[in-house]
């Protein structure tokens, strides 16, 4: 039966740490994005402010959850690009959900 170490103990228990603080983060984000939809603001700014919060979550999860910020330059290039091409395909799909 192997046992860890105290090393591997705290390292674990860092582990948890992050990913509920994360885990917090993005609970409280979640509800922040449901409390702004009842402030009412015009469909721009609601639209705008949703984006907002969804890229910092986003962010959030690329970089602790699927273990980027650790990754090498090739996978962050290959990352950024895909991420290039959606922004890309978000604003031109974003004039025509204004004009409906």
């Amino acid at each position: 039966m192997n046992s860890l170490s105290s090393e591997q103990k705290s390292s674990i228990s860092l582990s948890t740490k992050i990913y509920l603080t994360i885990f917090g983060i993005l609970a409280f984000l979640t509800v922040l994005t449901v409390s702004v939809s009842y402030l009412h603001l015009s469909r721009p700014k609601a639209i705008t402010v949703a984006l907002l919060i969804a890229g910092f979550k986003v962010s959030l999860i690329a970089s602790f959850f699927m273990h980027l910020k650790s990754e090498g330059k090739l996978i962050h290039g290959i990352f950024y690009t895909a991420l290039f091409f959606a922004l890309i395909l978000l604003f031109l799909v974003l004039p025509d959900i204004g004009i409906r």
